[in-house]
């Protein structure tokens, strides 16, 4: 319990000096004497201290007991002023029990925890009076303390203690104080007493470790703190070590008592390592290390953690040893206090260079090592250790980290070089921590490839991710988790960037124009997005062209270079320089080719290999270093001339740069030579005899002009080369996955080459470029996923990737990935399955892995339904699938287009319903069609088989149905064509494209089930919904939705739902758009002639409402249909129904309503009225007063003939008035014709009343100028035709019908005389009017000796003389009907006489009596003149005119 105490002790510390309070000076003089009487009150136990002796028999007291004694004199009379005290003055004492070898293990326990407890309380501050000395004091005594041990236990009391004295050192607020010695000697006890404890008990183990990460936290977290003092580092980077200074040393008495020993155990165990303690300053006169601690003192301390990894280098491995393992504690130490320093110390090591040198070279070096060992524990703590590392110091890191994570952590995931499961599931968290951190996928892909000189990381990281979410075998393994995992990070870190500033792929030309050296290119402002971002585009496209080349050189080196000279990568006229940075600065070439080009003996490629030389920059560097470099780069040639002439090459460029201890070039020639021999001698198995020393020293004698070498520089090269070989195969790429010193030497060469860390903000910059990449994989590896695992939370992380790359591909307009992603998921929501029927509501209920399937697809089609193209075939047909068994709202159509419903009005009649189909009356010997209500289907599933009684679910089957019902109800399909009016163009016509071929697979298959009618019939209402919400752009649908519809009607010969809604479907969308779209009005009403080529027998299952829907598209939207065309169509569907019995009334209503006051007439749709209504008053569907409502809506419409003929004076020019009146005067003539036909209907109340109307018409036309020739045409084809008829009809008649045909031809007389006379005077200058008179008195004469059954009319038979004579009246008034001279053939007078003979003769004399005839005739022989104009022929007598 008591060490358990101890520990809590220093954990402790930090919160108690926060929050103590200094004692006054009474309390603080109490305190002292305490401690003055707990330790003397120790001292007296023991034998040496509790005897008294003296030497002539006079006692006196140790000096150690006198000065405890003095000082407990003066401490009460310091109360009053304590802060006036020099601590140094009440330490002292305790400090020599410390540092005094003749005190045991308790008394010197006892005197720490004095001393600790004085620390604890605070009684030291920054004001205290010389608290630097004393601070000093504490620590050289408490670092060289000794003491004599009795037992381990009081041992390890001891060295505990000690650790919470230094610890409290370095928390006390006056630790400012201490200076770098100070600080290092602290550091060197702590790790002395750390190394000592593995002997000793797990306490004192813990507690040392604990004790020592606490002080490297509290010195590294003053860091930040400071400046940048580079006259500290300069200084104190420059002290040398020293292993032996302030630290507890053995010391054995005669009587061989146990002291404690100063960690000689390290010492032997790393006697090649001369820096496994902190250096310190005593062995130089530099006076840096006597400062104010700061960054000497943890420039020395992180360079002595980091040596402690380097021990690894100097262990010999056996066969079957593994060291990593036998020595796993200490590296795990010596990383976890790094870790602790560089969290604490954040980015302010890049503040100071040496520090920020250490960890580029030394402590990376030794993480790639340490990250390629074989245990877990120690890549864990690597990777945290580079985690922390990219989050402070990423910008001074570039390479390094790129070397870290292509060469470790990515080749460890992958299974490469015999990395355990173990490892591999380490590496990969660690990739998946990266991932996690805001920007780091997009800064790997900008700086590394989007970088010539860089492999492509993210296009590796991507891959792995892919292929090891791949399981090999099912189940999933933790692996495929884990890497899945990884790309859902990777794509939620995109999508959530969505929005960001983004910006589209590279606009930079992938073919360059002209040459441009591409290895000097950089960028303006690497810090601004506006300008890095164009520059990594435009390398990334250049770095594609560049691989491409490095593919051909590698296959042909020759060609290669010509390929890049045709990209204009290379000059059109070589020069070595540029292909010597071509060689220098481009990955993936080929170490070989490039060796054996450098090595060629022509001229060209030796000027190649000297420009090559000179890329490299050897200031200040060993020899040895520059080799390893040059030879990282290629790989030495075979020939011995090759090496030469390279060798001499390197020794050229060498000396030119480093001259400061070779003479000439040649002495670098020849030692670079020697080395070259040596490495070969020291690494070579098949030498035997290696190389000394002294033979290598003894070879290079006299090289350097003359003279020889200093002995140190050769000595220094011999130990770099035997213990580092130089590879003269350098690694392809890293294939090896062995980190050299030569391949690191050459990456920090590189390093301080490259271009700038960009350092990403939040903007999406390069997501379009990396989602490229990373899209494809990523859905194959999450479907595979999704099909393997069983997890629900396994599940719902792939349904999170899926709907990322949805987001994502909207976003980013990547159209054939999302329509891939649809694909995928609907394989998964078991929709599609052929089996998939009523029963599987059962089982999709339970189906956990189908119901999130089934949601996400529709959760895309309704977020991002913009950009799906062919995927919404699989959308559709899953819906259908949902369709079949019911599962979809009743209303699904419907409801998609109620929103297009106008407000309600006065003419709400007109309006109809969109919710609702028009009623179907189909023949019973129709089906009628299944229900697809929800609760219908589950009735039809209770009663699945009605031979049986069917079996009550259960309340799990009805669970599971619930639960359907709820997924299919969050998937909100609704809204997919609810919106549709708010879809891009292209989505919206692939979507109506899958609606058709979905709803037209049925008609190509000729099945005609009623599941596919219903599938049709589903698609179709589908089709219209979108056709209606869509109204703005209906011509980008119409064709699509015409020809299907077009299909549908006239392939179907029977009465059918599918026809029925294609119709009325066709109707609704014609109501809806007509008063939107009046350019489309044609289009639209031409639409409708498919309602004409119905089949019979469909045409009258649906007539009524056919003509009822017509109805309310006349009324909504008369003034809308201008066209001659269009309404040709609608009056051919009104004329249709005038004999159907069920449809004629509403046909007739929608005449009655277009000619009621000629409303809606006009010159395009007047003709096509006039024979509509003929047909209706023809009908006899309907009863005679709708005939004659008829013939009122004919007659009644030559008011609109007047009133047009009065408009044609208005007419803009001549020709058009005269072009406006002829197409008036033919529209008259039609009509009278149209009424004539009537005439002869067999109902005489509808035929007199027709016979009267066309008299009206006939004579009631003043306002219109009728010609001569019309009105001669006028006789014959309506006139003179209507009275031929008329007889022909009687004898058509059964007896008891003759009386009412009498009327009627009485009336036809009536009408032939009227108009006659009403046209007389117009008629008589006509050529024609004496045929035209004669074809009147033929008439007059057959009607009055015609015989009804044998008796003549007497009605007729009165009538006609009185006809005759009113009309001889007006034409002898009008001076038509006068005498005239015979000669020359019968007279007109003569010729009149002849017939009215025949008809009337006593009609002559009551014309013209006796005399006034001959004073007629007097007067016209004195004239010599006829009443008739020129050209009258005259019918010779023996010829008839009927």
């Amino acid at each position: 319990m008591s060490s358990l105490n101890q520990l809590n002790e220093v954990n402790g510390l930090v919160d108690r000096a926060n929050c103590l309070v200094k004692p006054p000076g009474g309390a603080l003089a109490c305190m002292v004497n305490s401690e003055i009487g707990a330790v003397l009150a120790v001292m007296r136990r023991n034998v040496r201290w509790g005897v008294q002796y003296a030497s002539d028999d006079e006692q006196i007291e140790h000096s150690l007991i006198m000065s405890f004694k003095e000082l407990r004199k003066n401490i009460f009379s310091w109360q009053n002023h304590w802060h006036t005290i020099d601590p140094v003055l009440y330490l002292q004492p305790f400090l020599d029990i410390i540092k005094s070898d003749e005190t045991g293990a308790p008394i010197t326990g006892v005197a720490l925890s004095s001393v600790y407890k004085i620390l604890n309380l605070q009684i030291l501050d920054s004001e205290t009076v010389n608290v630097d000395n004393a601070l000093h004091l504490i620590v050289d005594a408490v670092t060289s303390c000794r003491f004599e041990v009795t037992d381990p236990a009081s041992e390890e009391v001891v060295l505990m203690k000690i650790l919470q004295v230094l610890l409290a050192c370095m928390k006390n607020k006056a630790s400012i104080s201490l200076n770098n010695h100070h600080v290092c000697s602290i550091v060197n006890t702590c790790f002395r007493i750390v190394h000592q404890a593995s002997s000793k008990s797990e306490l004192l183990q813990r507690i040392s470790r604990h004790t020592m990460h606490e002080l490297v936290r509290c010195i590294f977290s003053h860091l930040p703190d400071l400046d940048d003092k580079s006259h500290e580092l300069a200084r104190g980077s420059k002290s040398s070590p020293n292993t032996e200074d302030n630290v507890a040393e053995p010391s054995h008495t005669v009587q061989d008592k146990q002291y404690v020993d100063g960690y000689t155990s390290v010492e032997s165990d790393s006697k090649k390592d001369n820096n496994t303690t902190v250096k310190d300053s005593t062995s130089t006169a530099d006076s840096s290390m006597m400062d104010p601690y700061g960054v000497p003192c943890m420039v020395e301390i992180f360079h002595f953690l980091c040596s402690l990894l380097n021990v690894m280098e100097n262990i010999e491995v056996g066969p079957r040893s593994n060291p990593i393992a036998y020595h796993e504690d200490v590296p795990l130490f010596a990383l976890g206090l790094i870790n602790s320093a560089i969290e604490l110390g954040g980015a302010s090591f890049g503040n100071h260079p040496k520090l920020l040198a250490l960890i580029q070279d030394e402590l990376f070096y030794n993480l790639m090592q340490f990250g390629l060992s074989m245990s877990p524990l120690i890549l864990s703590t690597v990777c945290s250790i580079v985690l922390n590392l990219y989050h402070h110091l990423r910008t001074k890191l570039k390479l390094q980290l790129e070397a870290f994570i292509s060469t470790v952590l990515l080749r460890i995931a992958e299974s490469k070089h015999g990395a355990s499961y173990q490892q591999q599931e380490v590496a990969m968290e660690a990739l998946i921590d990266f991932c996690r951190q805001p920007m780091f996928v997009t800064e790997l892909y900008a700086n590394y490839d989007c970088d010539i000189s860089c492999s492509n990381v993210f296009e590796g990281l991507a891959n792995l991710l892919s292929r090891s979410a791949f399981p090999v075998n099912s189940p999933l393994s933790a692996m495929n988790t884990l890497a899945l995992d990884g790309l859902i990070v990777l794509l939620h870190g995109m999508a959530e960037r969505v929005g960001h500033d983004s910006s589209g792929p590279g606009e930079a030309s992938l073919e360059l124009q002209e040459f441009k050296p591409f290895w000097t290119l950089r960028c303006h402002d690497y810090d601004e997005p506006l300008h890095w971002v164009p520059f990594v585009h435009n390398m990334k496209n250049l770095k594609r062209m560049l691989m491409t080349g490095v593919d051909h050189f590698n296959r042909d080196p020759k060609k290669g270079l010509e390929f890049l000279q045709g990209l204009h990568l290379l000059p059109d006229k070589l020069d070595p320089r540029s292909v010597a940075c071509v060689f220098r600065y481009t990955m993936g070439l080929d170490k070989n080719l490039i060796g054996d080009f450098l090595g060629g003996h022509d001229e060209f490629s030796v000027l190649v290999l000297h420009e090559f030389s000179r890329t490299f920059d050897f200031q200040d560097m060993n020899l040895d270093t520059a080799l390893r470099i040059f030879l990282e780069t290629f790989r030495l040639p075979g020939e011995s001339q090759k090496i030469q002439r390279v060798v001499e090459a390197f020794a050229e460029s060498y000396f030119e740069q480093s001259s400061d201890i070779l003479v000439n070039k040649d002495a670098a020639l020849l030692l670079s030579y020697s080395l070259i021999l040596l490495n070969t001698d020291q690494h070579n198995s098949q030498v035997k005899k290696k190389m000394s020393e002294e033979d290598f020293i003894r070879n290079n004698r006299n090289i350097n002009g003359g003279n020889d070498l200093p002995r140190d520089f050769l000595s220094e090269l011999y130990h770099s080369i035997s213990e580092n070989e130089i590879r003269m195969v350098p690694d392809q790429g890293g294939a090896s996955g062995v980190l050299t010193r030569s391949h690191w030497l050459g990456l920090t060469h590189k390093a301080k080459q490259t271009s700038p860390y960009i350092v990403s903000d939040s903007g999406s910059h390069l997501d379009y470029d990396m989602f490229a990449i990373l899209s494809g994989p990523a859905i194959a590896a999450i479907s595979v996923v999704f099909d393997h695992a069983e997890q629900d939370y396994v599940l719902q992380s792939c349904i999170d990737g899926y709907l990322a790359i949805a987001k994502l591909s909207a976003s980013y307009n990547f159209g054939e990935v999302l329509d891939d992603l649809v694909v995928s998921l609907c394989k998964f929501t078991t929709l599609l399955h052929p089996s998939f029927n009523e029963r599987s509501i059962l089982y999709f209920g339970d189906d956990i892995k189908a119901k999130m399937a089934t949601i996400a697809v529709f959760t895309i089609a309704n977020r991002y339904s913009d950009h799906i193209r062919s995927g919404w075939r699989n959308i559709l047909d899953c819906i259908l699938s949902l369709q079949k068994i019911g599962l979809l709202p009743a209303r699904l159509a419907s409801d998609a287009t109620d929103e297009l419903e106008p407000p309600s009005s006065d003419n709400d009649q007109v309006k109809t319903s969109a919710a609702q189909s028009p009623p179907s009356q189909v023949p019973p010997a129709t089906p009628a069609r299944k229900s697809s209500g929800i609760m219908s289907r589950f009735s039809l599933l209770l009663s699945y088989d009605s031979e049986e009684p069917a079996p009550q679910p259960s309340e799990e089957q009805l669970a599971a149905r619930q639960r359907t019902l709820q997924a299919i109800q969050n998937c909100h399909i609704d809204t997919i064509f609810a919106e549709s009016k708010f879809l891009q163009a292209d989505s919206l016509l692939q979507l109506v494209r899958a609606l058709v071929m979905a709803a037209g697979r049925p008609l190509k298959g000729n099945n005609n089930s009623l599941e596919d009618e219903e599938t049709a019939v589903f698609c179709l209402e589908l089709l219209i919904a979108i056709t209606l919400n869509n109204r703005d752009r209906i011509m980008l649908l119409w064709q699509n939705v015409y020809e299907y519809i077009a299909n549908v009607v006239q392939s179907t010969v029977m009465p059918s739902t599918l026809v029925e809604k294609a119709v009325f479907g066709l109707l609704r969308i014609c109501q809806r758009l007509l008063p939107y779209k009046e350019n489309l009005t044609d289009e639209l009403l031409k639409s409708l002639q498919l309602v004409l080529k119905l089949d019979a027998r469909v045409a009258d299952a649906y007539c009524e409402q056919i003509t009822q829907e017509v109805m309310h598209l006349v009324k909504g939207n008369a003034m809308q249909i201008r066209s001659h065309m269009g309404w040709r169509t609608i009056i051919s569907l009104l004329s249709i129904t005038a004999r159907h019995p069920e449809a004629s009334e509403a046909g007739f209503e929608t005449l009655s309503y277009i000619m009621s006051d000629g409303a809606h007439l006009s010159p395009a749709n007047y003709v096509l009225c006039a024979n509509a209504a003929r047909q209706f008053a023809e009908s006899r569907v309907g009863n005679v007063e709708r005939s004659v409502r008829s013939l009122d809506l004919m007659s009644g419409s030559v008011i609109c003939l007047v009133t047009w003929f009065y408009q044609t004076k208005e007419a803009a020019g001549e020709e058009a008035a005269i072009k406006m009146s002829e197409d008036i005067l033919e529209m008259w003539m039609r009509l009278v014709q149209a009424l004539r036909k009537v005439c002869t209907d067999h109902r005489e109340e509808v035929r007199n009343h027709a016979i009267t109307l066309l008299q009206r018409c006939l004579t009631g036309v003043d306002g219109i100028q009728i010609p001569t020739d019309l009105w001669l045409q006028c006789f014959d084809l309506v006139i003179f035709t209507l009275l031929d008829e008329l007889p022909e009809m009687s004898n058509q008649l059964s007896p008891k019908d003759y009386r009412f045909i009498e009327g009627s031809m009485i009336l036809s007389i009536k009408l032939m005389s009227k108009v006659f006379l009403q046209s007389l005077r117009d008629l008589s200058r006509s050529n024609s009017f004496c045929q035209l008179w004669l074809k009147v008195l033929g008439c007059m004469e057959r009607y009055l000796n015609m015989r009804f059954r044998g008796r003549r009319s007497e009605k007729i038979h009165e009538l006609v003389p009185e006809l005759l004579k009113n009309t001889l009246l007006v034409m002898k008034t009008s001076g038509i009907l006068v005498p005239s001279d015979p000669v020359g053939g019968d007279s007109f007078w003569e010729l009149t006489w002849l017939h009215v003979q025949k008809i009337a003769p006593s009609v002559q004399l009551e014309v013209f009596p006796g005399e006034e005839l001959e004073k007629l005739q007097e007067n016209l022989a004195k004239s010599g003149c006829s009443p008739l104009s020129e050209g009258n022929v005259l019918v010779p007598p023996n010829e008839t005119t009927a």
